[in-house]
């Protein structure tokens, strides 16, 4: 059987053979109050996650404090609450402060959550390796940052990355980056970063999940920076062994990320449909694959007596035939019985077995 790309986080296994591994990024809908960031993991743990993640930066190791023109966050496709700002004020308000880092991750693991965060620059690598994290991922944006790659492939911990800008040439560069330095378990992530409350679905390109998995020989999954559930259940079905969803309490709350983050109603339908479709999918199987299938194998056609057959009478079209039910030789031996001759008086609607033929001398 066909072996797929495979990596292993903590006790999860991941890759096509196994469950989606959920993740909830809580990026800065905590608004940076603590027990909000607790009450977020204490949700995603009941919505049914299997990790969450954090990211790991300040205002000053992500961007220069600068009013220039080349630091205001402008686009059309920039959330409302974005416009006009500076980068270093958005990430003011975004940031995650370090020193909660360790009572999150305490929390997160006492509920058999799996604890990572993308860091930003080298210092949050060093950080992170205090925590003792167990993989790291690489954000769209990063994937050109060769420093930070080779940084993180030093920690030889698994590596989960998002592609969502980069070109092909840039994700060989990445990768050749990484393995190059010590990462053998590597991940990479379809992401459309639209930031839209309302996706395009012409711009989803899901196929892509399949490509990746193919082209680059990984473990191929999807990360979503938009609205609402049917993407990232339908990329599940396209063979996203990762799906990343940005999860809040309350959309209402506001906040950079809010306009497509998913609420806990919201993200525990995501994560049962994901379930459900995982229970459609099953495995590769051939045969019958339960008690009632088995059951109903039997009104497959076989080979029957269709008229009286006196003993020692030549078995022909007029006297046998492949009909239902399937209590009788298997149609594969039909041609092979013709010209044959009956051992006993047969009766109409007797089933064919290799009882009542003659052995041939």
């Amino acid at each position: 059987m066909k072996k797929y790309p495979l990596i292993k986080i903590g006790s999860k296994k991941i890759g096509l053979d196994h469950p989606c591994f959920i993740v909830a990024e809580l990026s800065g809908n905590h608004h940076q109050k603590l027990d909000e960031a607790e009450d977020l993991i204490k949700a995603a743990a009941g919505a049914g996650a299997d990790a969450v993640k954090l990211q790991t930066y300040t205002p000053d190791t992500i961007t220069l404090n600068s009013g220039n023109k080349w630091f205001v966050v402008g686009s059309k496709n920039s959330p409302k609450s974005w416009k006009n700002k500076t980068l270093y004020q958005l990430y003011q308000k975004a940031y995650t402060p370090w020193d909660w880092f360790p009572k999150l991750k305490k929390l997160a693991e006492s509920l058999n959550l799996i604890f990572f965060s993308t860091p930003f620059d080298e210092s949050a690598v060093d950080f992170l390796e205090k925590l003792s994290v167990p993989c790291y991922k690489v954000s769209s944006y990063d994937v050109v940052n060769i420093p930070l790659l080779a940084k993180i492939a030093k920690t030889k911990k698994p590596v989960i990355m998002s592609i969502g800008f980069a070109t092909v040439d840039e994700i060989q560069l990445a990768i050749k980056t990484l393995k190059k330095h010590g990462t053998s378990q590597l991940a990479l992530l379809h992401c459309v970063t639209a930031y839209s409350n309302q996706p395009n679905s012409s711009e989803m390109n899901l196929e892509t999940i399949k490509d990746i998995q193919q082209r680059f020989n990984t473990v191929a999954g999807f990360s979503d920076n938009n609205a609402g559930i049917e993407v990232p259940v339908q990329a599940a079905f396209a063979g996203a062994s990762i799906v990343e969803k940005h999860f809040i309490l309350k959309r209402s709350l506001g906040g950079p990320d809010a306009s497509f983050s998913l609420e806990p109603e919201e993200f525990e339908v995501m994560v049962r449909r994901t379930r459900d479709a995982e229970t459609v999918q099953g495995k590769v199987h051939y045969g019958s694959a339960s008690s009632k299938e088995q059951y109903n194998k039997r009104y497959r056609p076989s080979i029957w007596v269709s008229r009286d057959v006196r003993k020692g009478e030549k078995f022909t079209k007029e006297n046998i035939r492949c009909v239902r039910p399937g209590n009788g030789l298997p149609p594969k031996y039909y041609e092979k019985i013709l010209g044959l001759r009956a051992k006993v008086a047969i009766k109409q609607a007797t089933p064919m077995s290799w009882d009542v033929i003659e052995k041939q001398k």
